[in-house]
């Protein structure tokens, strides 16, 4: 599950345990149910059992449990409680309605209008088969089902509506953010590209002519403005990546030796990222590690690829963060990444799965 959904359901659980607590609050204080302070033992069991089973999924969230299996356990848990409570509460001032609500709630905050209505339909059901069962409060009390089902309604319309909008707004922002992109290339790396081209006409103009000597000094020119362009290009793109600023370094003067294993059999798409996981390895040793020797090893594990990578640099410094494209690579790949930087060099280790 991708971080910001596990986000939204760690927001939901949240919301449970404050719904447990109003709940145990607002009962004891209500008159209907006996005065300040008293609460029916069953009652009182049933909430306090909700309380624990918020607490439960929190903290199962936060240990970073898979989401999606409990998302569909807590909403039929969200169902049944509701259930027993208006079983227990049934009245002018039941709570059960907000317990059920809370559920379609939750559904309509992370799902769609399809979801919604159905959870919606079970929450109807549940509390018409509630009122029956109580056949003194069905006539009463018959009518907030038809209350429950439009504001299932309401509440997976708007979802679905704010799904929309969301979605146009991220187009919308994703056009003027290529927009802006195209004329930052456009009116600076690409002129300067024009430019170099007139310059390398220039410098066979000068060797057609014999002229040797300017033509080498313009070639070194030229090599030189291409390298900083070269890194202009490479900070605008990590800074559209929101990655700090790097030194940069002359691969020339790097003398890394390495020493590179591979035995795997992967998709051509996969084959392709993990290759250019190491040749990114390779480059980030050479710009950063100030080392002399590195290693990388793509060896095959059932049904994963194992990689190390390893130097004898000065590693990561005050941070095990690994590098961004790296990192990105890996996070596609749905697999994992572990960095270990120490002052003898750093270490990295990465498990990808070949399906």
């Amino acid at each position: 599950m991708k971080p910001h959904f596990r986000e939204v359901d760690t927001k939901v659980a949240e919301a449970r345990i404050a719904l447990s607590l109003l709940a145990l609050l607002t009962l004891y204080v209500d008159p209907s149910l006996g005065g300040l302070f008293h609460l029916d033992r069953w009652l009182l069991i049933t909430l306090v059992c909700h309380l624990v089973y918020s607490l439960t999924v929190y903290l199962a969230l936060k240990d970073l449990v898979e989401g999606r299996p409990i998302e569909r356990l807590s909403t039929g848990l969200d169902l049944i409680f509701a259930t027993f409570i208006a079983c227990l509460t049934e009245g002018r001032t039941s709570p059960s309605f907000v317990f059920f609500v809370f559920a379609i709630v939750a559904v309509g905050f992370r799902r769609g209008l399809r979801d919604t209505l159905l959870v919606t339909l079970s929450s109807v059901i549940l509390y018409l088969v509630v009122t029956e069962i109580s056949s003194s409060l069905s006539s009463i009390y018959g009518m907030r089902a038809v209350y429950l089902a439009i504001a299932g309604y309401l509440i997976g319309f708007f979802a679905q509506q704010r799904t929309i909008f969301e979605r146009r707004f991220r187009e919308l922002e994703a056009a003027a953010e290529r927009e802006a992109i195209a004329r930052s290339f456009h009116d600076g790396y690409l002129q300067a590209l024009a430019g170099i081209a007139l310059r390398l006409e220039s410098c066979r103009d000068m060797l057609v002519s014999n002229e040797h000597a300017e033509a080498l000094t313009e070639i070194q020119e030229i090599q030189s403005a291409l390298n900083h362009e070269y890194d202009e290009v490479r900070e605008y793109v990590r800074s559209l990546a929101s990655v700090d600023p790097v030194e940069n370094v002359n691969f020339h003067d790097a003398n890394t030796r390495f020493r590179v294993r591979a035995s795997f059999a992967a998709p051509g798409a996969a084959a392709e990222q993990i290759l250019q996981i190491a040749l990114e390895g390779i480059r980030n040793t050479l710009r950063h590690s100030q080392a002399s020797a590195g290693e990388i090893s793509v060896q095959q594990n059932g049904q994963t690829i194992d990689m190390t990578l390893d130097d004898d640099g000065i590693g990561f410094g005050d941070t095990n963060a690994a590098p961004w494209t790296i990192a990105s690579r890996v996070s596609e790949l749905g697999g994992s990444l572990s960095v270990t930087s120490r002052p003898s060099g750093a270490h990295l280790e990465i498990s990808l799965p070949i399906a």
